[in-house]
């Protein structure tokens, strides 16, 4: 059993982001899920699709639920999600460092990969004069 991944994004994010994880690593070593959010979207016509987003994600150990904006329709969305029963941790701030560093600790539990993606986002953000 394994945490599942589930990306909770405006459109075009989180299918992009997985598709770039996927080609750089080939085989991706937890199952990742994508559930974007149109913008014109309905969260409460959107929740059952979610929610259906979120069981095909687990694995058996809970989902992490990455998104891209905090206080935005997706992590409102998936706020709506943590409180249906299966166990979730959520983190906003969706970058590719993010979602890589995530995949590279497939072996962590629910409760330590949220520290693992905010430390992966930290570390991507690099500020070079050149």
């Amino acid at each position: 059993m394994t945490v599942g991944i589930l990306l909770v994004t405006h459109e075009g994010i989180g299918t992009a982001l997985a598709a770039v994880a996927t080609t750089l690593l080939r085989t991706l070593p937890l199952r990742v899920e994508v559930f974007e959010v149109p913008f014109e979207g309905d969260p409460d016509a959107l929740l059952p699709q979610a929610s259906a987003a979120l069981r095909r994600a687990d694995g058996g150990d809970g989902v992490l639920v990455l998104t891209d904006l905090y206080g935005a329709t997706p992590s409102n969305l998936a706020a709506r999600l943590a409180r249906l029963g299966t166990p979730v941790r959520r983190i906003s701030a969706l970058s590719l460092p993010m979602l890589l560093r995530v995949l590279n600790y497939p072996e962590l539990t629910l409760d330590d990969l949220p520290a693992v993606a905010a430390a992966g986002a930290r570390n991507g953000v690099l500020h070079d004069d050149a």
